[in-house]
């Protein structure tokens, strides 16, 4: 009996990397207002007279999401994106040129 081991492999791979990404935090954007070491049973005094006087002085009074700061350096995800897409370009380049050498 012949084991066809190439698909079992593959079926290996994409059952790791599932079990992998399972793991990775969500990160959820909520409105509640967290006390000062995350307690959310209840807003500070401080959270309260914030949230007070930034909904006096904000025209659309509604949930705001936590601010992502300025200056993130995207380099190295661009020039690692790149990469990847190179790499997967010549997989794909690769495994045309042989489809054809071995159908030829």
């Amino acid at each position: 009996m012949v084991i066809a081991r190439r698909p079992l492999l593959t079926a290996t791979a994409a059952g790791t990397l599932l079990a992998a990404l399972w793991f990775v935090p969500s990160a959820n954007a909520t409105d509640e207002p967290a006390g000062p070491s995350g307690n959310r049973s209840g807003p500070t005094t401080a959270t309260a007279a914030t949230a007070g006087d930034t909904a006096a002085g904000d025209t659309a009074a509604g949930p705001r999401l936590a601010d992502t700061g300025t200056g993130i350096d995207t380099t190295p995800y661009l020039i690692g994106g790149v990469a990847f897409l190179g790499i997967g370009a010549a997989f794909v380049s690769h495994s045309a040129r042989r489809t054809e050498a071995l159908s030829v």
